[in-house]
């Protein structure tokens, strides 16, 4: 019975130990892993515009294309220049 009890506080103590090395992997918000496995800040990089999202002064953005409005139609976005 102790050595089942041993074995489980070391089973804890293991997973308690191993769970930081996974939050140190990721680089973090602005930041992407390069080549050689280091950190690199996204200087350069240019942002993705998103489908069917609003932005402000432009409007909607879907296929390649602005558009000023969108109404729901049979469970679907309908964007209507």
């Amino acid at each position: 019975m102790r050595t089942l009890i041993a074995i489980a506080a070391a089973a804890i103590v293991a997973a308690a130990g191993a769970s930081p090395a996974a939050a140190r992997e990721g680089c973090g918000n602005g930041f992407h892993r390069a080549m050689n496995g280091m950190c690199r800040a996204n200087k350069g990089t240019q942002a993705r515009w998103l489908e069917g999202h609003y932005y402000a002064g432009r409007g909607y953005y879907y296929q390649n294309g602005w558009y000023p409005r969108r109404h729901r139609h049979n469970g679907t976005w309908i964007y209507v220049r």
